[in-house]
């Protein structure tokens, strides 16, 4: 398994994610985002990021574009979590989707959110070659997730 990690910076904790999870909690979505809910593995505590829910072929996935960040670490442990916007709050089961079935999938989220999130691929985007996609396909957790399980 890929280590590949891309921490957010002092700008990116302190204010974008939280002014994106600030008007998320009060259900007004940004670009399609929700906050990701899932239990710490050691601490059992709920931990809370924003996150950007795709839905390719009527199937809604999670897509780690820093990588094997913490709430990857914890979604792998807890085997699902919750996704809030405003009041609602829908739980969920997550199976880690495998590198071989990432690539459609990697393609969809970078058209959707490239302006955002482009940065953390290398260069790849949604119209390099599947082989590009392939190989960057490691470093890029990616969850299918099946709410009401």
């Amino acid at each position: 398994m890929s280590t590949h990690v891309q921490k957010p910076g002092w700008f990116t904790v302190n204010i974008l994610n939280r002014a994106v999870a600030w008007t998320t909690r009060r259900g007004l979505s940004v670009w399609g985002s929700r906050v990701l809910a899932v239990r710490g593995r050691k601490s059992g505590e709920w931990r809370t990021t924003p996150v950007n829910l795709l839905t390719v072929d009527g199937k809604q996935y999670l897509v780690a574009p820093r990588g094997h960040v913490q709430w990857t670490h914890n979604m792998r442990a807890a085997g699902g979590g919750e996704l809030r916007l405003g009041k609602k709050v829908e739980a969920f089961t997550a199976v880690e989707v495998g590198d071989d079935d990432k690539v459609p999938l990697l393609r969809a989220y970078l058209k959707r959110w490239k302006a955002e999130v482009g940065v953390f691929f290398g260069g790849v985007g949604p119209d390099s070659s599947d082989e590009e996609l392939r190989r960057i396909a490691p470093d890029h957790p990616v969850f299918r997730i099946a709410v009401g399980s």
